[in-house]
This record gives structure tokens, C-alpha cells and sequence, in this order.
């Protein structure tokens, strides 16, 4: 048995039918790490290996015991995971890939990871991500560039690119990721493996110091199957008091995805939104192979037409942003010092909120209202929409972003990822299915985008959509020198 292949549910299972111990997993999961991850650093802030085996020994002894001190013994029992680098992480640095956060340890951990943790994971570092989460570019000046696991010489994507890396080169086998412009989606499209950005609300966030601002990222899960997506998201998921939007879970969604007839599931299809956003040749059609597999097993697939103006959605998106990252970036900058060590697409981000008014977020925010009612109205003759994942292919991974896509310069830093903007903007499930291969050998995701608080029903369509992907899902990323790493 290649324990580092294994899903993370059929890892669990062999974990508690004592066919492995915790032990020899995380011995398999060291071993893996120290084998690719060198060549591409997903992986940092790596905890000391014997402590980790230390911890995977206690594992094992709650097994003999049938308990562990908080009660039942949960699915991710003794399973290795590392936590993206933005959320906070009792005793492991989280820097947020800032040099202005280098060294910052927190004394507890984020809600997300204590749920993790209840549910028997061990924590053993985390996965790298951009500055403060911005861009979809995993590199900062702390740990440095995230490397394409299909290809070193290529960016992963972001910001959960540490985490999509870890996943398809089986350094993990699920992962926790965020998302607020495509973070969890765009990674999971690059790297061959699934990313579900959940409905606004679904995992909340805690600690954050305005429970009551609207927000544009959330947390939410990865992996390698849709059974270990949905297996995490109902470990993150749930209402919490201290979270007064957060959404109730009345019922799991791993047990439900077998519960599905795709057959009849309307597929809108709005590729390019009418030739509004620039694609790299290559994306369309590998999309296309997605929908087909889609049809494949019953779904109906019709072209369509946005009910929005893409443009005016993209202009009202900017004031949101820059609003909320102003906000994030605040209490760093409030120290003029640390202005010289942020990088400077989130400076300007910063600086572009300088002179937003309450007027000009106001009406962006009734002109956010209006595009949400568009959305409902697509859903009317739709059960799901469908978009590429992203507008180019992994690019060189020394470059900062993408300039240009088919000859159209891009105006701002995140421009190239415009794709994303819709899900989160509606607040709607998003979920990244892998498609294809490009003309170079790099892979390409498709999103599904379900209705509000369709999360179940879309990580349905995904499992049945998994289903016919095989050829797909089967690639592996060339790792050369590590075939005996178990």
C-alpha cells in the first residue's frame, strides 16, 4: 500500500480498521514532504519530525483506547494536515507570506483549525501562500515562490497555492485553503485536484475583529477527490455564536453525494462572457472536454448570455476590494516602517482606498445588490453555471502576474483573474473541477457555480461530474526520483 496515495477518506478508513497506524503515516507523510517538497515549497513552517511522530504515537494510543480525551475519535484521526498561512495556528508561525509578520506566533488557533483538530488531524506546518493572501501568484519574501506541481518551472496559482501543490504531489491528502479571488479555485484548476469555495457564511471565520463587515473571502476545502472536499467542508462547517452570519448545517453533505440523478442538469455555459474576457488559446476548448463529460452523464449544457454587464460588475468588485483589503492592511501600515516591506500590489490596493468615500461604497454596494438579483434570474432557466477556472495557462513562475492575455493589456495586478469575480460577488458555491491538459502539459479546472446555499447539490453535480473524469483525474504530476517514496 502507497500510503501517500491514498484519498484522505480511504486513508481514515485504513487508519481506524488498524490496517495502518497513525505512526507509519506520518513516517510515509515526512518522507514524501522531504523527497518534492524542496522543489517546489508548498510545505513551510515544518514542524519537528519528532514531535510529529510523538503525536501520531498518541494517536495510536487513543485507537487502542477506542476515545480521546475530547470525546469520539473523528474522521481525520491521526491524518497529517498542514494550514493555509493566513489563518492562525497555536504555537506555528503565521506570517501571511509578510515579512511584516515574519516571526508572529499565535497563542490560539483560528475556529477552522480547532475544528480540525476536534475531528483528530495533526497539525504539522503550514502551506505558503501569497502576501497577506493577494494575488493568485504563490510567492512572497518570506518562503518564496510555490512551484507548479506539473511543471517547477510554473506558477501554482494562489493564494491557496501551497496547499493545491501539497495535494496533487501527496504531501497531503486534504487541505484546507481560503478564497476571496478565486484563491481556492484557481490553485485546485493548476494543479489537477478539486477546490470549493463554499456560500458566504458556510465556514466561518474566528477570530476577526468585525463580525458584522461583509466579507469576500472564505475559508473552505481541497483535495484530491469530491468525497474528501465534502468530508472537510463538514468538518469547517457550521454556525458559531460568535459569527452571527454564519449559516447552520442541518445536514452533512459527504453522506448525501451518492443521493443524486444528474440526469436533466441544466448546465449554463458562459465561457467567455460573450467575448468580454480575454482567454489564452487553449482554455475554452479544454473546457470544453469538461462539459462534454457533463453531457456524458446527462447533464444539459446550453450556451448562454450574462443578464450582467461584466464591466460595470468589475468596476463595483474593485470598490469592494479595496475596500476590505484597506481594511486588512490598516492596522500593519498604522507603523509607518512597515510600508517598505509590503509588496507593492498591496500598497497600491491600500493607496487606491485612500480617497473612497461612504457615497461611492454605497452605491457600489446597491449596484452589487443589482447584480446579485441577475445571478438569481440565470438560475431560473439554470441548476448550475458553468466558467473556466482562469483566463491563461500556468505562467513562468519568476513573473509577477500576467501583463497581457491575447494581446489585451491587463490594468491592474488582478485583472487576469476576472473569471473569479462572479461566485464570490454573489456569495454563491464555487467549485473547481479539473478539465484537461493544455498543448504544454499543464492542467486546467472549470467552475461550477451553484445557487445560494447549493452547496450540497453542487458538490453532488461534482461527484457525478468525477465520476466521468477519470481520464483526467488519473494524470500525475512527473515527479522524477521519488517512485519509491511511500
Amino acid at each position: 500500500m502507497n500510503i501517500t496515495d491514498l484519498p484522505a477518506h480511504a486513508l481514515s478508513d485504513a487508519i481506524h480498521n488498524r490496517k495502518i497506524s497513525c505512526r507509519e503515516v506520518m513516517c510515509a507523510t515526512l518522507e514524501r514532504i522531504g523527497a518534492v517538497n524542496p522543489a517546489h515549497n508548498a510545505i513551510v513552517s515544518l514542524r519537528d519530525g519528532d514531535v510529529l511522530l510523538r503525536e501520531a504515537d498518541e494517536r495510536d494510543a487513543q485507537l487502542r483506547r477506542g476515545a480521546t480525551p475530547e470525546g469520539p475519535i473523528g474522521w481525520l484521526h491521526g491524518i497529517p494536515q498542514a494550514i493555509k498561512d493566513v489563518v492562525p495556528t497555536a504555537g506555528i508561525r503565521t506570517t501571511w507570506g509578510s515579512p511584516v509578520l515574519r516571526e508572529f506566533v499565535p497563542a490560539h488557533d483560528a475556529l477552522m483549525v480547532q475544528r480540525m483538530k476536534a475531528a483528530g488531524c495533526i497539525v504539522i506546518g503550514k502551506t505558503n501562500t501569497p502576501e497577506f493572501g493577494l494575488g493568485s501568484h504563490t510567492f512572497n519574501e518570506v518562503f518564496g515562490i510555490t512551484r507548479n506541481a506539473y511543471d517547477a518551472s510554473k506558477s501554482a496559482g494562489g493564494s491557496s497555492g501551497g496547499a493545491a501543490v501539497a495535494l496533487a504531489l501527496r504531501m497531503l491528502s486534504v487541505a484546507d485553503g481560503s478564497d476571496f479571488m478565486g484563491s481556492l479555485r484557481n490553485p485546485a484548476g493548476w494543479n489537477n485536484v478539486f477546490g470549493m469555495r463554499p456560500s458566504q457564511g458556510r465556514v466561518p471565520s474566528w477570530p476577526d475583529p468585525d463580525v458584522w463587515a461583509p466579507h469576500l473571502s472564505t475559508a473552505g476545502p481541497m483535495g484530491r477527490t469530491v468525497q474528501d472536499v465534502a468530508m472537510l467542508l463538514d468538518v469547517q462547517a457550521g454556525y458559531d455564536a460568535r459569527v452571527p452570519t454564519s449559516l447552520e448545517v442541518t445536514e452533512p453533505f459527504a453522506p448525501a453525494l451518492d443521493r443524486f440523478e444528474p440526469k436533466g442538469v441544466r448546465v449554463g455555459w458562459l465561457g467567455d462572457l460573450s467575448g468580454y474576457l480575454p482567454m489564452e488559446q487553449g482554455v475554452l476548448e479544454s473546457c470544453q472536454q469538461g462539459l462534454r463529460r457533463l453531457e456524458h452523464i446527462g447533464c444539459a449544457v446550453e450556451s448562454i448570455r450574462p443578464e450582467f454587464t461584466p464591466e460595470e460588475v468589475w468596476e463595483t468588485w474593485l470598490v469592494w476590494r479595496r475596500w476590505l483589503v484597506a481594511a486588512r492592511l490598516t492596522p500593519h501600515l498604522a507603523n509607518a516602517h512597515n510600508r517598505a516591506l509590503i509588496k507593492p500590489e498591496a500598497l497600491w490596493e491600500y493607496d487606491q482606498a485612500a480617497n473612497l468615500s461612504a457615497t461611492q461604497f454605497s452605491a457600489a454596494s446597491a449596484r452589487r445588490g443589482a447584480f446579485y438579483q441577475q445571478m438569481l434570474a440565470m438560475f431560473e432557466r439554470c441548476d448550475a453555471l458553468a466558467l473556466p477556472t482562469a483566463q491563461v495557462w500556468p505562467f513562468d513562475a519568476e513573473l509577477r502576474w500576467p501583463t497581457s492575455i491575447a494581446g489585451r493589456e491587463m490594468d491592474t495586478y488582478h485583472r487576469w483573474m476576472e473569471v473569479v469575480i462572479y461566485a464570490t460577488f454573489a456569495g454563491l458555491p464555487c467549485i473547481s473541477v479539473p478539465v484537461g491538459f493544455g498543448a504544454t502539459g499543464l492542467p486546467m479546472g472549470m467552475q461550477l457555480i451553484g445557487g445560494p446555499r447549493g452547496d450540497r447539490a453542487l458538490l453532488q453535480l461534482a461527484h457525478a461530474y468525477e465520476s466521468a473524469a477519470q481520464d483526467v483525474l488519473g494524470v500525475r504530476p512527473p515527479i522524477i526520483g521519488v517512485a519509491s517514496v511511500r
